[in-house]
């Protein structure tokens, strides 16, 4: 083990919390930085994979999450032509291999006692903006009002996609993505059993229902509804509701007992996303995890799980380490594959479903459900719908992502069937 040092981690999001938790039960002394005056969660529902519940298993809270949860074992998507576009189930890579829908509150709650339990120590309703390094290697953050905090070994930049500390590391702007999508939590009626649901029209409409469990134990079931939607037209879809609620139902008739529910607008949350990777995610005593690093739009379901994933893998590397500066590289070195994998499916993907193609969606309609019927490229299907690719051609075991020991062949090419 490492002596103790001092980290201070900016965001009590999903992956602030778990790196701060991790840290602390090392024995090193953290200070959590959070915006908020009260850590709280952001938007609706969202799906863990394979690779997120490992890293959570690495935390002793993957019992805890999956007994709030619902379990998906499937992705079906439909064109409103009813033609599949997907049919994908876990199953193909075996019954260890599924999804669980989760409310954010329900995640945000595990992972916020899990820190508090941990003896960090949290400030809240302070905005870090900037970092000040030192002669001798260690950083301040620096908050919206100008105040130094503790100078810490080193400062963990867990702050999302519109980090205001980015800069200091990458000189690349984020490119932000004509569409978003607005997300409001309904009652889970029932209309998708254990599956991520979909409806497309073309790709300039996706509709999305996703059961994500229950936020707390004593709780109703909920689902994810979300509705793809550019950020320009936002207020016009606010001033139209009533319209849009009758040109839902008429694509998808079964959500009308969730629809007409519905208060108004008010029940949805609005999200636009940005594209960003910063190669290498550190610079001096900085580092960037989650959507700071690398953010992408959420089409593959990967931001959570990125984030959880980066968390443990930091853990282990500034646990393991000596010299802060090679326990940087080790982490920058042990996640980049499997980022630049899903940087790169993320952005191609993303256009097949939201975008103003033409083209984009005739070509998905004929092309993607069929390919599965190719043994190989099922299986990279599946691989990429669980987080595990790491290539075009390669994959890595869960276990192994979220800092373990591999349960089997760690990389595994096509030549050799997968």
């Amino acid at each position: 083990m490492t002596k103790a040092r001092e980290f201070a981690v900016v965001g009590a999001g999903v992956g602030g919390l778990a790196v701060g938790t991790l840290l602390a039960r090392a024995g090193h002394r953290v200070t959590l930085y959070e915006r908020f005056a009260e850590p709280q969660p952001v938007g609706s529902g969202l799906m863990l994979q394979p690779t997120g519940l490992a890293a959570l298993a690495r935390l002793g809270l993957r019992g805890a999450v999956e007994a709030l949860g619902a379990r998906i074992g499937r992705l079906h998507g439909l064109t409103d032509t009813g033609r599949t576009v997907f049919d994908l189930s876990y199953a193909g890579l075996g019954p260890d291999h599924y999804a669980i829908g989760i409310h954010r509150a329900a995640l945000h709650g595990a992972l916020w006692q899990a820190f508090r339990n941990s003896g960090g120590d949290i400030e809240a309703g302070r905005e870090i903006v900037d970092v000040e390094r030192r002669a001798d290697g260690r950083a301040a953050p620096v908050d919206a009002l100008g105040r130094r905090a503790a100078v810490a070994d080193l400062v963990i930049d867990a702050s999302g996609a519109r980090s205001r500390l980015r800069a200091l590391v990458s000189p690349r702007r984020p490119r932000p993505y004509t569409f978003g999508a607005v997300w409001a939590s309904v009652p889970d009626i029932g209309i998708a059993e254990q599956a991520l649901a979909q409806r497309y029209v073309a790709a300039r409409i996706m509709i999305g229902y996703l059961p994500i469990g229950r936020p707390d134990a004593g709780a109703e079931r909920l689902a994810a509804l979300f509705w793809s939607l550019k950020p320009s037209q936002y207020d016009d879809w606010r001033r139209d509701f009533a319209a849009w609620r009758e040109k839902v139902v008429g694509l998808w008739p079964a959500l009308a007992p969730v629809v007409s529910a519905l208060p108004g607008p008010e029940a949805f949350a609005q999200a636009s996303y940005v594209q960003f990777t910063a190669a290498p995610p550190f610079a001096g005593p900085l580092v960037l995890i989650g959507d700071a690093a690398h953010a992408t739009s959420p089409q593959l379901g990967q931001g959570a799980n990125s984030a959880l994933l980066d968390a443990v893998v930091l853990a282990d590397a500034l646990s393991g380490h000596a010299d802060i500066g090679a326990a940087l590289r080790t982490f920058a070195a042990a996640r980049r594959r499997h980022v630049r994998f899903y940087q790169w499916a993320g952005a191609l993907m993303t256009p097949f479903f939201q975008s103003d193609s033409r083209l984009l969606p005739i070509a998905r309609d004929l092309a993607f459900d069929r390919a599965k019927l190719l043994p190989i490229v099922h299986r990279q299907m599946l691989w990429t719908l669980a987080g595990l690719k790491t290539g075009l051609w390669s994959h890595a075991d869960c276990t192994a992502l979220a800092g373990g020991q591999p349960s089997a062949q760690v990389e595994a090419s096509a030549s050799r069937g997968g």
